[in-house]
């Protein structure tokens, strides 16, 4: 039995279709049964709930054998500690309390660079690794970039415009992946009982690649012209507050760009095991053209 959290999410529904591919016996935790497809809600078995709840991670986690644990966006949390080891705690008990024996998690890069601990979410996301590792369960923690996906949040000004909008200099050449590559890799571990230990695994796609570099290759597949501009740091923060962020989480995402476009993502050595299939232009031709264009 794999556990898989936050099922309607990009990344989770992509794992547990992988999984159920390669017929996994698969139990999910979801707040609203509702958003799963029906195909696959009559294929797993469904916990109703939050996996911030202490009842729920400790009935979906008995029996279990590995986890996909990812913590969903809280954009009013108090802070990024209570948005991500606080929310986790319930399930780290849990971990505790039961036999899970893996456990795969969505987290970030970052950590041992010079910015890490003010890095927003990021320093939130590494410190929920920890409460994770503290537990003694074999796991691997998926430590990521920006994703591709994040920019379908800018399809409106994309396909209005021809803009899109970051506080991260245009030139600097970071990496960036396809959720869809996060999510074989994740199922990948979770259908693999032969792994032990600890251990961070970044997924880092194919190549760095910059806003600018981004912009190009937007404007040949979608035949328009695109173009990125950069936005102060303030303007990027009160866009989130006007968007309904907490104070506390419109600072974690601004931080968290500034620790970026200092280097965060860049504290990881690429190598044949970090590095994804799907290029940047192939994510435009097939999720973001489609998404425009239709």
């Amino acid at each position: 039995m794999i556990v898989v959290t936050a099922p309607t999410g990009q990344i989770g529904q992509q794992v547990v279709r992988n999984l159920l591919k390669q017929d996994a016996s698969v139990r999910v935790i979801a707040r609203d049964p509702s958003k799963l497809p029906s195909r696959i809600r009559n294929k797993v078995d469904v916990i109703e709930g939050s996996h911030a709840t202490p009842e729920i991670v400790k009935r979906a986690f008995d029996g279990a054998e590995a986890v996909f644990w990812l913590v969903p966006a809280d954009e009013k949390a108090d802070s990024v500690i209570a948005a991500y080891v606080d929310f986790s705690r319930p399930a780290a008990a849990a971990l505790k309390a039961t036999r899970v024996k893996r456990v795969v998690s969505v987290t970030a890069l970052g950590r041992n660079t010079p910015v890490a601990a003010d890095a927003g979410y990021v320093t939130g996301s590494l410190a929920m690794d920890d409460l994770i590792a503290s537990t003694g369960v074999d796991f691997r923690a998926l430590t990521m970039p920006s994703f591709m996906d994040n920019l379908l949040m800018q399809a409106a000004s994309i396909k209005s415009q021809g803009m899109f909008f970051s506080p991260i200099s245009g030139d600097l050449k970071l990496p960036s992946c396809a959720t869809r590559d996060i999510a074989a890799v994740a199922s990948r571990l979770l259908l693999d009982p032969n792994w032990h230990g600890q251990e961070e695994l970044a997924v880092l796609g194919p190549e760095n690649i910059s806003f600018n570099d981004m912009a190009e290759i937007m404007s040949d597949v979608l035949g328009n012209p695109v173009r990125f501009q950069q936005i102060p740091f303030e303007a990027y923060r009160a866009r989130f507050l006007q968007f309904g962020f907490s104070e506390a989480m419109a600072q974690g995402m601004t931080d968290m760009a500034r620790a970026k476009d200092r280097g965060l993502d860049l504290g990881v050595e690429r190598t044949s095991e970090n590095t994804t299939p799907t290029s940047f232009r192939q994510w435009c031709q097939d999720v973001l053209r489609p998404t425009l264009l239709g």
